[in-house]
């Protein structure tokens, strides 16, 4: 999928923390597309990240916001989070992928996320990941998830990206699904020449 990925440089950093049982998704996980697709991003693996040095570092340099949509979230459909921020630090949002039990175990263990402020958004887009079935249909994954921050930030004059950055973002993510479609397509035909060979 690597030749379709255009990588979108933000002032933004994105920070992906992946929980292991996403790591061995290896063919179809959207958080390494995510990670491919954003320049200033980086991608770390595990579940407790409190004594993560690395990412102390960008909490120690930037101001923070981790996505989650809690009650008390920044939602960035109708705020600019940094009308509430006077820092002059840049920014960094860390995105969890992970399943919603891993990604609560992820902040319950990770003390150093836990103050972080949230931010959330409201869309009225519905997961185009037709091979993998949602919780719920207004779930999306990381990589459509995160194009709607880069929409907002863009709103909010936050970021400057083009247009047709933003409208390709998703390209590798849609050819993924593509080429898994097909080759749930073959396996089937074959798996169908191979009954009517043993009927036969």
């Amino acid at each position: 999928m690597c030749e379709h990925i255009n990588a979108v440089m933000t002032n933004t950093k994105f920070v992906i923390l992946m929980h292991p049982k996403e790591f061995k998704k290896v063919k179809n996980n959207t958080g390494f597309f995510t990670h491919l697709s954003l320049s200033n991003s980086e991608l770390f693996v595990g579940v407790d990240f409190s004594q993560h040095k690395r990412i102390g570092e960008i909490l120690a340099t930037h101001e923070s916001y981790i996505l989650f949509p809690s009650s008390d979230a920044i939602n960035l459909s109708e705020q600019n989070p940094k009308a509430v921020d006077e820092s002059s630090k840049e920014m960094a949002i860390f995105i969890l992928d992970s399943t919603w039990a891993c990604t609560n175990k992820i902040l319950l263990e990770s003390t150093n996320l836990r103050e972080l402020p949230h931010l959330s958004f409201t869309t009225q887009r519905t997961s185009q990941y037709q091979i993998k079935e949602q919780p719920q249909s207004n779930y999306l994954s990381t990589i459509e998830s995160t194009l709607v921050v880069l929409e907002e930030l863009h709103k909010h004059k936050i970021e400057k990206i083009k247009s047709e950055e933003l409208e390709n973002f998703l390209n590798p993510f849609f050819e993924m699904i593509a080429y898994q479609q097909k080759l749930i397509k073959n396996t089937h035909k074959r798996a169908v020449r191979y009954k009517k060979v043993i009927v036969l």
